[in-house]
């Protein structure tokens, strides 16, 4: 199964600077809950916004990188046809990011995990508002949480035409 995992603000902002737009530490619990242990794939410049620009630990990291560069901490794959075929020998993959590859991979999406903030953060880049996409539908919606002074919910949206690899 591919999903895709992400924070939203109010207007389906993601990020800012090649940062998150909020410090949430019940949503970083959320993520990792989620994620360990199984393949997270995200874009080259997701993995240098990391802390030291490393992989996320006890999990497969495979970073799309079209520039070439090799790393021995990661699979690095140069292409969306590489990045696939490596998808598809998967059996839970999580895309993590960023706003490109977020978009690029979208119809590949069995599910997505949004966390909701209700706050304006600024945002440069965006999500797409899954409420508003014919072929997603918001099957689970958490009660509310706080965290960090923000109120948060997490939801889940399935896609109804998902593109198979």
């Amino acid at each position: 199964m591919i999903r895709a995992i992400v924070a939203v603000d109010k207007k389906w902002g993601i990020g800012k600077k090649n940062d998150l737009l909020f410090n949430l530490p019940l949503d970083m619990k959320f993520f990792r809950g989620k994620t360990l242990g199984f393949t997270v794939c995200m874009g080259y410049n997701t993995l240098l916004s990391f802390p030291n620009a490393k992989p996320l630990p006890k999990r497969k990291n495979i970073v799309l990188c079209p520039e070439g560069i090799e790393r021995d901490d990661a699979v690095m794959v140069h292409s969306l046809e590489d990045m696939l075929a490596k998808i598809k020998a998967e059996e839970d993959v999580f895309i993590i990011g960023g706003a490109m590859f977020y978009k690029t991979m979208l119809c590949y999406c069995d599910e997505v995990l949004v966390t909701k903030v209700d706050a304006d953060g600024g945002a440069e880049v965006f999500y797409e508002n899954l409420d508003e996409h014919p072929d997603f539908d918001c099957v689970y919606e958490s009660e509310t949480f706080e965290t960090n002074g923000y109120n948060i919910k997490f939801t889940t949206y399935k896609n109804q035409n998902v593109k198979r690899i």
